[in-house]
């Protein structure tokens, strides 16, 4: 190259500083994933219903209601019926329907559910070690604030994420 020749441009990898931020979060949510796709498959479990199931645990004496156990769901469950009836076919769940409204149903966890998030509780905090236990706390603190931040405005008024 002479020397009044000027570098050449490198084309930009990203649009926009928005985008290369929601890039990043779809990488690092797709790295983080794989660590919990392979721990919950060996339960044969996918990270919703476990996520059913953690919900189903905390609410374990009254049970949720099919649309409630949706709205709390990490991720959106487009079909929450099939998703429960898998979880109910294993044992995991049980639907119950009230006599004064049976189209009210609620769903609970099952004692053979109880035990199984048991059984997860410790090998999934080992997971969530592998994968953030490399950060300091005043960095998570400040991803989750930040994290939240981002996801504020896109957040339901009744979402339990907004607390």
């Amino acid at each position: 190259m002479a020397q009044s020749d000027p570098p050449p441009v490198r084309p930009a990898r990203f649009d926009s500083l928005q985008q290369q931020v929601f890039l990043n979060l779809w990488r690092t949510y797709d790295r983080l994933r794989m660590f919990e796709d392979e721990l919950l498959g060996r339960f044969n479990l996918t990270p919703q219903q476990y996520n059913v199931l953690r919900l189903l645990q905390a609410h374990r004496t009254e049970g949720l209601q099919t649309l409630q156990l949706a709205g709390r769901l990490v991720s959106r469950a487009p079909d929450i019926t099939r998703m429960v009836d898998k979880l109910e076919e294993r044992g995991l769940v049980e639907r119950l329907r009230r006599a004064e409204n049976r189209r009210v149903v609620e769903v609970r966890i099952t004692a053979e559910g109880s035990r199984l998030v048991q059984r997860i509780a410790g090998p999934l905090q080992e997971c969530h070690t592998r994968q953030l236990g490399h950060m300091t706390a005043e960095d998570l603190e400040r991803l989750s604030d930040l994290l939240g931040k981002a996801r504020q405005p896109h957040e339901d008024d009744a979402s339990h994420w907004r607390e």
